[in-house]
């Protein structure tokens, strides 16, 4: 991930086995990451139970806001894909309880395909 792409918010899909290692004391017990992406020092993290929005506070980020999003709690998603001009997708996220959608710029390149594959197998049940 290039440092401009950070600073402009796109997002980039990390490896699962690090973020896997690193959420480890958090996650339940059978609970395994299962898409992972990263803008700068935050995170968001699609696991087999919960959408996990990491959100690194402070100059040192010791301050660690999570934001846990079970899957059940989403009443519905939108993924557009990039363009021609428009390189980069967004992903907005409906949930019980909040008027605004929860929305994430993925780099150009991202697999969208896949999240919205994802989404659908988690939400729609």
């Amino acid at each position: 991930m290039g440092f401009l792409d950070g600073l402009m918010g796109n997002a980039t899909e990390i490896s699962l086995a690090d973020v896997q290692e690193e959420l480890a004391p958090i996650l339940g017990d059978n609970e395994r990451v299962e898409r992972a992406f990263k803008v700068v020092r935050d995170m968001y993290v699609f696991t087999s139970g919960r959408l996990l929005l990491i959100d690194k506070q402070g100059v040192t980020g010791k301050k660690v806001d999570y934001l846990s999003i079970p899957y059940r709690a989403m009443n519905s998603f939108s993924v557009e894909t990039a363009g021609h001009f428009d390189l980069d997708a967004e992903l907005k996220l409906w949930v019980s309880g909040r008027h605004e959608p929860i929305e994430r710029t993925l780099k150009g390149g991202s697999d969208v395909i896949g999240i919205q594959k994802l989404l659908a197998n988690k939400v729609i049940r």
